[in-house]
Order: C-alpha cells, then structure tokens, then sequence
C-alpha cells in the first residue's frame, strides 16, 4: 500500500508515551479505514529508551519510522525534518505527550483531503473543543495573550496549538521562507505558505493533560514564541511597514527643507 500521509511527531524524552500514541493512533485509523499512512518520530537523541520502543512497535508491525536528531535541536526544525522525509502527499504534525488525541487524528485526514482544502488545524475553541479541567490557569492564560497577537497574521482560531496539517504541494512553495523559529511552526507554516483563508479547515478536538514526562513550555518558549511574532508581522506586513518609513522620511526631508529655507 502507498504512503499517502505522513504523521510527524517531534519528541524528546517522551519513551513513556511513545507506545500508547502509536497503538491508539492505529487503532483509530483502522477503525476509519485508513490504512495509507506512516508515523515519523523525530527525536533529538533522547536519553531515555525511545529507540528501543520504536523497535518494539516496529517489531509489532506499525509502519513508524523513527529519526534521530543529534546535532539539531528544537520543535519546529523536528517538524520539518520530518515532513521532509515523510513520503506522503499529506502532512500532519502532532504532538508526542497524547494531549493531541490520537482519536482525532482521521477527522483530519479527512478534512485535509477534502477538495480546495490546502491546511487543517486542531482547535481547541471551536464548537467541540475545549482543554481538560486539570490546565493550570496560567497556561490558560498565556494561550488566551498569545492567540490574540497572532490574530492579525491568521484566521486560525488556535494558532498555538501545534496539531495541523498541510498539503505537500503549498508547503514546498513556501519552503524556502519557512524559518524553524521557536516552537509554534504551524503559524509560520500558514503564513510563509501563503495559504488561503478559503483552504482552510478546522477540526475541534480536547486538548488533554500530560500524563508522563515533563512539559517543555518555558520562559524560553515565550521569548522565542514573542519573537517569531515579530517576524511574521515583518513578513506578512513588510509593504505597509516600507511605507510607513518612507512617508516619515519624505516627511522628515520636507521638514528639515523647510526650516533650512531661507
């Protein structure tokens, strides 16, 4: 059978639940016929036994394929690195901690397939969405602060996500602008790929608790989160910003003219 879609999973020290997302992610695509796809974990040589648990569900027969990162790091340049080298003409990305439900993976399938559709997104806010009542209140908090500055870049209801996906073809159009910054590389996708608000579908999905290994959101994190936005807005908004320096330099030189004249 033909690799039609490909999972990527960045990971790091997630051995202990590398197991689980694999068997429910089979399961429930089996359960939904379909049988066209292929798991790519990236990991960034993670001291933990997560090579010998791929080989153990390699051994079990799941089409996984595990890619071990030893001189790069970080989530997003995982997420390329995978969708790179996944075979499939679809590509998902999901994260490895199980709080992206495995179960909500074929609805996604299924709306990145449907015709004109160019980019998914997970969401945690539409009408079936939600996150589990163990979120701590700042985490909430900091979604709320960080998908308002993302608003003028996207019509994505929940650009923090990280549970997404995109057809190959957009996503090597806009390949070369791609720049792995930080961890959120599903806005930077959406936006240096140029993809349509019309190409756009969103699956509303419950956004779990961690259940093993530890968070990776940091102070970091937010920095790097902050200045990713910084960028983009240079990116998508560089003609107003040119603008707006030359008007105030035409303005400047009128000015400085006009009090020079004698």
């Amino acid at each position: 059978m033909a690799i039609n879609v490909s999972i990527i999973v960045p990971a790091y020290e997630e051995a202990a639940n590398i197991k689980q997302l694999t068997t429910r992610l089979f399961k429930a695509l089996k359960e939904q016929g379909i049988d066209d796809a292929e798991l790519i974990i990236v990991d960034d040589n993670s001291p933990d036994n997560t090579k010998e648990v791929c080989a153990e569900m390699v051994k079990e027969g799941y089409p996984l394929r595990l890619i071990t990162r030893t001189t790069e790091r970080g989530l997003s340049s995982a997420v390329l690195r995978g969708f790179a080298e996944g075979k499939g003409s679809y590509l998902l990305c999901m994260d490895a901690d199980l709080q992206h439900p495995p179960e909500s993976v074929p609805d996604m399938i299924s709306a990145l397939r449907k015709p004109g559709t160019d980019f998914v997104l997970g969401t945690r806010y539409g009408a079936n969405g939600g996150v589990s009542s163990g979120w701590p209140l700042h985490r909430r908090i900091i979604s709320w602060g960080a998908r308002m500055l993302a608003r003028p870049l996207s019509p994505l209801s929940d650009p923090m996500s990280g549970f997404f996906g995109v057809r190959r073809e957009p996503f090597e159009k806009g390949l070369k602008h791609i720049d792995p910054i930080g961890y959120k590389i599903a806005l930077e996708i959406y936006v240096k790929s140029r993809i349509r608000s019309n190409a756009l579908e969103e699956v509303s999905f419950l956004f779990g608790t961690r259940q093993m290994g530890a968070s990776k959101l940091t102070g970091k994190v937010i920095v790097h989160y902050l200045l990713h936005l910084r960028k983009l807005y240079l990116f998508e908004h560089l003609f107003l910003v040119i603008l707006l320096i030359s008007t105030a330099i035409v303005f400047m030189c009128f000015a400085a003219g006009y009090y020079l004249l004698p």
